[in-house]
């Protein structure tokens, strides 16, 4: 059974101000199949958890493990991890000019799995992705991201994730800016992604309202760069109702 596993995991980013200590010490288990939402204000550090696994070079990692099937992924390159099963939705997906989504999806495959699909199913199993997500056909042929609404690039992002077939995807705020329709389309195919693959999820979220359609397993809140409390669906709902400001008591997160 495949793990993700994150113990003690520090995290720092250069600031205008000098380095500020972002992420003090998380210990987090993501297991295959498994959806862990990571809700908490703004500030708290969960999207540096995202882009610290992730390899982004703002951010540096002081100490702690990000193990993912026992291999360490901190001493890995970003592609490397990408190679080892990890994937990242983003939550501002970028534009990649002069690059067609068709060549760059296959470019990707090609890259995780060693050898190019054959082009044939490979096509098919591109349109049949498309279609779920309802996609116009038109988009393969257009560059990566360029010119598309904010809703267009999240679909993108999960045609990506249906279509590379990781072992863990990190969804950072993926649910962000999306109306109720593409809210729904959204999270079918993140729910499709994990029943083919079975995939493990951490999806983090201000909101409970993708965890209507995107059942979480475990609900971890983040405060302060740590994980403040933990437990299951029902921590979301209390979330929502309630806040967070018996959280914010005594941490210097505003």
């Amino acid at each position: 059974m495949s793990t993700l596993k994150i113990e003690d995991l520090h995290v720092s980013v250069e600031t205008d101000q000098g380095t500020k200590q972002i992420l003090r010490g998380v210990d987090l288990t993501v297991g295959e199949g498994e959806t862990h939402a990571i809700m908490g204000p703004n500030g708290s550090g969960k999207s540096t958890l995202a882009y610290a696994i992730a390899g982004h070079p703002k951010y540096h990692v002081e100490s702690g493990s990000v193990t993912l099937d026992g291999q360490e992924l901190l001493d890995m390159s970003v592609d490397e991890r990408a190679r080892a099963g990890l994937f990242l939705a983003m939550q501002y997906p970028v534009e990649i000019p002069g690059v067609s989504n068709a060549n760059f999806l296959r470019t990707a495959k090609t890259a995780i799995d060693g050898q190019a699909p054959a082009m044939r199913p490979w096509l098919k199993e591109v349109d049949a992705a498309m279609t779920g997500l309802r996609m116009d056909k038109s988009f393969r042929e257009r560059n990566v991201n360029e010119g598309f609404s904010g809703g267009e690039k999240k679909r993108n992002e999960i045609l990506q994730l249906e279509l590379l077939k990781p072992k863990f995807a990190v969804l950072d705020e993926t649910d962000s800016g999306l109306d109720v329709d593409a809210l729904k389309i959204v999270s079918e195919g993140v729910n499709r992604a994990k029943e083919n693959t079975g995939a493990g999820v951490l999806l983090i979220t201000h909101y409970n309202r993708i965890l209507r359609y995107v059942k979480p397993d475990f609900v971890h809140v983040f405060v302060a760069g740590r994980v403040a409390e933990q437990g299951g669906p029902e921590l979301a709902v209390q979330l929502e109702n309630e806040g967070y400001d018996r959280f914010l008591a005594g941490s210097n997160v505003g």
